[in-house]
């Protein structure tokens, strides 16, 4: 602001001043400052129940040009936090259709991936995967949608590696903290944040640094507030125009770094294979996989069950008599 006041320090100094209606919109951001952020003039006039003149009056009466310069300075601040809703603002005022926002859609991951292979760094590459097979425990975490993400990383490096643990789970980021609290400087922690980023992640990371861990950041770029506090940051370009990220690119860095570490591994052959063995009983129509054509279990006097029998001499057994 001109004057060093935030927009709500102007708007209560002026509340003496302001006519009746205009004191009712007043308090209306006062009350819900960053839900007023993302209205349009119409739908800010609407929820307080006043006309679009008047609240372009209100907003000349607080000092402002107009509205637009009245919203912009209620943005301040919330930009990154407002940006995948006024994209899905802009995107949804094109007329369009179901298949072109599909191919749309498709396109946008095609180039975050090139974008993301583009800017690959080979020496933090190298670097990752070699902090991950030296590990003795690698600690994976992320919250939000990151959390899910964080489960699929864990899942493609647990064959690779000693252990692998993620501390994203329904106890909650205090919970997270009892388990990097056993954090040893051989260990590895590796954080997923993106925007929106979550303060859980932050706060987190900044404990596992100050406790002396190591730390392999998956973020969007070395803007991101996790980046400065990484030993090692791989970044993917993610941006989405119909939601705050794109996951499927931050998922394709995910196998990109599985693979590597598998092919890095000295034992990803063995380890596959053994995995695979143990889970044979799981894998539909291997041998020895548990499926419907099961053997039934013999019935408890020691005959097979009538449900055993084939459906021929189950249908031509006698009726026993009553």
């Amino acid at each position: 602001m001109p004057d060093g006041q935030s927009i709500s320090e102007r708007i209560a100094r002026s509340l003496p001043t302001l006519t009746p209606a205009h004191q009712r919109m007043a308090q209306y951001v006062l009350d819900n400052l960053f839900r007023a952020a993302t209205m349009r003039i119409d739908e800010f006039a609407t929820a307080v129940d006043v006309s679009v003149a008047t609240a372009n009056r209100f907003a000349r009466a607080l000092g402002f040009e107009g509205y637009p310069q009245f919203r912009a300075e209620l943005v301040r601040g919330f930009e990154a936090t407002l940006a995948p809703v006024e994209r899905l603002r802009d995107e949804l005022a094109r007329p369009t259709t179901v298949s072109e926002v599909f191919a749309a859609a498709l396109e946008d991951g095609a180039r975050n991936l090139e974008a993301t292979r583009r800017a690959l760094d080979a020496d933090a590459c190298e670097r990752a995967v070699a902090a991950i097979l030296e590990a003795e425990r690698v600690y994976v975490m992320g919250f939000g949608a990151s959390g899910f993400l964080a489960g699929l990383l864990q899942h493609g490096l647990e064959m690779h590696c000693r252990m692998v643990t993620s501390v994203s789970n329904a106890g909650g980021a205090s919970h997270s903290a009892r388990q990097l609290f056993k954090l040893q400087p051989q260990d590895l922690v590796i954080a997923i944040a993106f925007p929106r980023y979550v303060t859980d992640t932050m706060l987190l990371a900044q404990r596992v640094k100050a406790h002396g861990g190591r730390l392999l950041a998956l973020t969007d770029g070395p803007t991101s507030p996790l980046a400065p506090l990484a030993d090692i940051a791989l970044y993917a370009n993610a941006r989405n125009r119909l939601s705050a990220n794109s996951d499927a690119t931050v998922l394709a860095l995910i196998e990109a770094l599985c693979g590597a570490v598998a092919y890095r591994s000295a034992r990803s052959v063995k380890a596959a294979a053994e995995m695979t063995e143990f889970l044979l009983p799981w894998l539909y129509g291997a041998p020895g996989a548990r499926d419907s054509q099961a053997a039934p279990l013999p019935a408890k006097n020691g005959t097979a069950s009538p449900r055993s029998r084939p459906r021929a001499q189950r249908q031509a057994a006698p009726k026993s008599s009553e």
